[in-house]
């Protein structure tokens, strides 16, 4: 729809409607130092609908997209997975593409089978009896544990690893940075190149924790000593937060076996596409006995009336909801739409070929790593196992290694230092089922060619 602009017998009319004289008295609240008085230097002239449309599709046109425009390597995060086409399609469908918050269930049942259904698959996934409907993504369904946690427990200390992604560590400290939170960092073990964390090394300056998170694959894409975490995080009367890629948990074990109390995750890899970092969702799953200090809400199956099988909004425990002093979050959204299309994913995959799919990206990665680490200089920071990601230490700057690989049409994978104080040299790549083996040999080549003319010898 084209936008029509208000004309200044418009503007005229609504101010005198709601008593207020010009314009500059409307945005009065707004500080001065927030407000633009000329336009930003540098701004082209107006444009006609016409010209602005012709210059954003040449801008659209610079654009590569890393799946497709390049052989992408890229993880860290957001991953390149296979979506069969049936997901789209069922995602476009109209009634699927408009639903909203299902508040009333009488017209709302399909939207609430798909979020129950994707409850039990993220319960049946972490082998956790209780899930929600769906949170805005990884890194804040992790914050919403920590306070989880804290409301369990009633303590403050949160230990967050070394080896979480940094980006999480960023939400988790931007939720809680007004509270009476204490959070400390587990550090990594330094035989292990800092990729793992460090057993013998619990930070001292916690007490009565909260909560200990584990990532599980780590940020690195190493596997940790899960289980000897959590004992050690038991020991102390805490709760133990898994941070678990879903896809990993194809074949590796769930957080609820190895003794996490609430998992949560990034929802991305099973289902959305990379959509230039999002919308995502996340999933969270813990034990019965905290099912009340959940945020979000939870679908519940019944029957009504004529004894038939109904859903319905079980617990709603947001501040909109109940009383404010009773809620256990803010939170206003559970990404609907994407967990429906996670949903559509996990169902259409299934059981056999969703461990099938893990045991590709194991191979895939493995076979990479393998190839990689025996060129000369190149070494994996780690020798832990991974799932389908690892870390390599490069014999230059991996911030020079990718950009002479990109441009041979390869991604190489993540310069870390793109993300924080890590080594110059350290270069995360991923490598999916979406790499076939002419793809992982194209890669090694060129960084082959690349190293003998840059390093030789």
């Amino acid at each position: 729809m084209a936008f029509i602009a208000s004309t200044e017998g418009d503007v005229r009319e609504m101010l005198a409607a709601i008593g207020v004289g010009d314009i500059e008295a409307l945005f009065a609240d707004v500080p001065d130092s927030l407000r633009l008085k000329a336009p930003p230097e540098g701004l082209p002239p107006a444009l006609s609908e016409y010209e602005m449309l012709r210059l954003m599709r040449q801008r659209a046109a610079e654009n590569r997209p890393a799946a497709g425009g390049y052989v992408s390597f890229l993880g860290g995060g957001a991953y390149e997975h296979f979506i069969p086409a049936a997901v789209h399609a069922l995602a476009q469908r109209g009634e699927i593409l408009t639903a909203y918050t299902p508040y009333q269930p009488e017209a709302s049942q399909g939207t609430l089978q798909i979020i129950y259904e994707f409850q039990s698959m993220v319960g049946a996934l972490t082998e956790l009896p209780v899930a929600n409907a769906s949170l805005y993504d990884g890194a804040s369904a992790l914050a919403e544990a920590v306070l989880m946690a804290m409301r369990v427990t009633g303590r403050r200390q949160v230990v967050l690893p070394a080896t979480l992604h940094p980006n999480y560590r960023q939400v988790v400290e931007s939720y809680t940075g007004r509270l009476d939170v204490e959070l400390s960092t587990w550090p990594a073990d330094p035989a292990q190149g800092g990729a793992r964390l460090d057993l013998a090394a619990w930070p001292t300056e916690v007490r009565d924790p909260a909560a200990v998170v584990v990532a599980q694959p780590n940020f690195f894409g190493y596997l940790e000593e899960a289980r000897e975490i959590a004992a050690q995080a038991r020991e102390r009367g805490a709760l133990v937060l898994a941070v678990a890629n879903p896809m990993s948990l194809s074949v590796l074990e769930p957080p609820g076996a190895w003794g996490a109390d609430i998992a949560v995750g990034e929802c991305q890899p099973i289902g959305l596409p990379l959509h230039f970092g999002g919308p995502y969702a996340g999933y969270m799953a813990c034990r019965r006995e905290f099912i009340r200090k959940m945020p979000g809400r939870i679908v519940g199956r019944t029957t009504d009336a004529l004894g038939r099988t109904a859903f319905v909004l079980t617990l709603q425990t947001r501040e909109q909801h109940i009383r404010r002093e009773r809620a256990t979050s803010n939170i206003c959204t559970n990404q609907g739409l994407c967990a429906a299309m996670v949903t559509f994913w996990l169902a259409l995959i299934g059981k056999a070929g969703f461990v099938q799919l893990g045991r590709l990206n194991l191979d895939s990665a493995g076979r990479l790593a393998a190839a990689l680490s025996a060129l000369p200089g190149v070494e994996l920071l780690c020798a832990a196992p991974f799932f389908n990601e690892f870390t390599l230490r490069l014999p230059m700057p991996a911030e020079s290694f990718y950009e002479a690989l990109r441009e041979r049409g390869v991604l190489p994978g993540l310069p870390l230092s793109r993300l924080g104080p890590y080594a110059p040299d350290l270069l995360l790549v991923c490598a999916t089922e979406t790499k076939l083996p002419a793809d992982l040999d194209a890669y090694v080549a060129a960084a082959r060619e690349l190293l003998n003319r840059t390093h030789p010898g």
